[in-house]
């Protein structure tokens, strides 16, 4: 489909459901249990009531609890710390792995994995079930105690898995640490939270290279005193440096135990996870979840949002240090579903490696950035088709605003116009989505359908007054069980980001614009927004304007000041294979996207680079940019950064 095809169709309903679809759902199995007619009965009814909502999804999931609770909903401290199921106590673990492997899904697949060489490793519930409890009697044996804090600082292997749910299992806190992050931006996490113990690999595999994990690790170390244990688990059996007294083999740490090891009796409202996000200045940002809250909140989603049953096997493509990865864990499990992990990259060692891995293992539910997308559709869309992707139920996506063509690609060759894309758009602070779409609901190419259930989200102007058809600040009027307990020992910093604008509202940083039609889009960060001699414009809008010229791959706008006109826009431009970076093409997409947007905030400058600063789950670091192209020398947090590279990059390219 060419790109002016796909922006004809950017605001035409392209899927609806078929019956059978409707029919066979978790959704519509609640719905009717509910006693509601349509979706809206249910959403209404779910924000209506929030504690009636939460309390209806874990009795319909049948989760199980050590002590009941009392109470749904706590908000006697006010809604930014809401407490949820009180005085319940409730081990996410238990519901996650313990009762599968005790019950009829013991034998069913839990976890498989795929090295990027090629090896495959298969985990049912009953295994998994054996491998963490030998790591939490290991733990245990250290003198971990509830509450410590744990940190995780390993590629994608069954090990990693292992060892998260084990630390959840013993009532300990973890904190997920992105495999490709450099020593200082561990050591901030590890001494922010204070973590006694580490786990990490020797390496992992990355385009045919071994990266090497322990020099990192150790280098690391080094900055941070409260770690006393450092367990290394052999991925690539490479030599590494030891430090006898503070190292452990995996297979020697690890026990074989006596017996089964009951989960710890944890509270609802517990500490299970410590996950950092980068803050745009100062140092990241440490959101606190309980067992109560992000996994509820995941499997809740994948439920009735992804419609991710017991019979599916989900690929969530990222790592364990985002966000993703232990909602992919929490909430797949949950639900008693096969997790599908890969270590590598997506088009290595052949260009159609991701089409070959959900062929061979007969993935149902594929999630994947738009980055990606964009990065395949430069291969021959023959390689797609020459694979049986019939498997397929669901496509989703999250991690950015998309454009149409890619967003096209993806519907009409991997999911042959029959499958959803299930677009999802939230944060770590969410445990979630804010927005999604659904099984019962039709799709416009790039849109939601709306919010995800028990999320009163609405679109505000600078007055906090509803709007529709205009861009204005995505808002959360009322709590909801994934919501972060706040930053660890930073309770101001966590009231500041989210709770001061507003009175009793989240203010989640995004810009959205709710159409005619009720279908809701993300128009980039509202930190980002664009204002040119008054009139505001979201940076997202600006970069889908230039992809959309035939030449452009990817782009990345920023606001830079201007004395007569406030800002201006500038660009940073990456070409596809064979255009040329030249005069004449500047100044053409300078008036294609004048075209496009209009004259008053249209692209004042276009600098060409081989590539853009983003994090691991593709999402462009703009403040970055702009910090670079202003000539600061505080470029802010960049532990997030994916690809140093690019600053070179915006440098050369001014």
């Amino acid at each position: 489909m060419s790109k002016k095809d796909a922006s004809l169709l950017h605001d035409k309903i392209i899927w609806k459901p078929t019956q059978e679809q409707i029919e066979k759902s978790r959704l519509y199995a609640f719905l009717t249990k509910q006693g509601c007619k349509t979706y809206d009965d249910l959403y209404k009814k779910s924000i209506e009531d929030v504690g009636w909502f939460w309390e209806a999804f874990v009795q319909d999931i049948a989760l199980e609890w050590d002590v009941p609770y009392q109470a749904v909903l706590d908000t006697s401290k006010g809604w930014k710390w809401a407490r949820w199921f009180v005085g319940g106590k409730l081990n996410y673990v238990r519901n996650a792995v313990d009762r599968h492997a005790r019950g009829e899904k013991q034998n069913q697949l839990a976890v498989v994995w795929e090295g990027e060489e090629g090896s495959v490793r298969k985990l049912s519930y009953r295994d998994l079930f054996t491998e963490v409890n030998r790591v939490a009697h290991s733990l245990l044996s250290l003198g971990i105690k509830k509450g410590d804090r744990i940190g995780v600082f390993m590629p994608m292997t069954p090990e990693c898995v292992i060892a998260t749910l084990a630390i959840s299992k013993i009532g300990a806190i973890y904190t997920p640490i992105f495999s490709g992050y450099g020593a200082e931006a561990i050591a901030t996490r590890l001494n922010d939270c204070q973590a006694k113990v580490l786990f990490t690999s020797d390496a992992f595999y990355r385009r045919g290279n071994l990266i090497p994990m322990k020099q990192t690790a150790d280098e690391a170390l080094k900055l941070s005193h409260t770690v006393k244990h450092c367990i290394v688990h052999r991925r690539a059996k490479t030599a590494v440096p030891w430090n006898p007294g503070k190292d452990m083999d995996w297979d020697s740490f690890v026990q074989s135990p006596s017996g089964e090891l009951i989960h710890g009796i944890t509270d609802a409202e517990d500490p299970y996870m410590i996950i950092y996000t980068s803050g745009t200045t100062g140092k990241p940002k440490g959101t606190v979840h309980v067992h109560d809250g992000f996994p509820l909140k995941a499997a809740m989603d994948l439920a009735y949002h992804f419609d991710l049953k017991s019979s599916d096997t989900l690929f969530w493509f990222t790592d364990m240090g985002w966000m993703m990865g232990p909602w992919e864990v929490a909430g797949g499990l949950i639900l008693g579903a096969t997790i599908f992990i890969y270590e590598g990259v997506p088009d290595y060692p052949k260009p159609d490696r991701l089409w070959t891995l959900i062929e061979k293992h007969r993935i149902t539910g594929l999630g994947i950035s738009p980055t990606v997308i964009r990065a395949l559709m430069r291969h021959p869309v023959d390689l797609v088709k020459k694979h049986d992707l019939s498997s397929l139920r669901f496509l989703g996506s999250t991690g950015e605003p998309w454009n149409p063509e890619p967003w096209l690609w993806y519907f009409e060759n991997v999911g042959g116009k029959r499958c959803p894309i299930i677009n999802y758009s939230g944060g770590t602070e969410i445990s979630g989505g804010i927005l999604s779409c659904s099984f019962l609901q039709p799709l416009k190419p790039v849109s939601f359908a709306g919010p995800t259930l028990g999320m009163d989200a609405d679109v505000v102007n600078e007055k906090g007054e509803s709007v529709r058809g205009e861009v204005g600040e995505l808002v959360i009027k009322k709590p909801w069980v994934g919501m972060t307990r706040g930053f660890w020992n930073d309770p101001e910093r966590y009231e500041k980001t989210y709770w001061s604008r507003f009175p009793n509202v989240w203010v989640h940083g995004d810009w959205a614009k709710i159409d005619s039609d009720g279908f809701w889009f993300l128009e980039g960060r509202s930190d980002d927004t664009i204002k040119v001699a008054g009139k505001r414009i979201g940076p997202a809008e600006v970069e889908s304007a230039l992809v959309g010229h035939k030449a452009v791959s990817e782009a990345a706008a920023i606001g830079v000041p201007h004395e007569l006109k406030g800002e201006v826009v500038v660009c940073f431009v990456v070409l596809k294979p064979g255009s040329s970076p030249d005069e004449k093409l500047r100044q053409e997409l300078k008036k294609h996207g004048e075209s496009m947007l209009g004259k008053a905030v249209a692209p004042e400058t276009i600098k060409f680079v081989r590539e853009i600063p983003k994090t691991r789950n593709a999402k462009i670091m703009r403040r970055v940019i702009r910090a670079k192209y202003l000539g600061f020398s505080d470029l802010g947090d960049l532990s997030g950064l994916e690809n140093q590279t690019a600053l070179s990059e915006i440098e050369a390219a001014l």
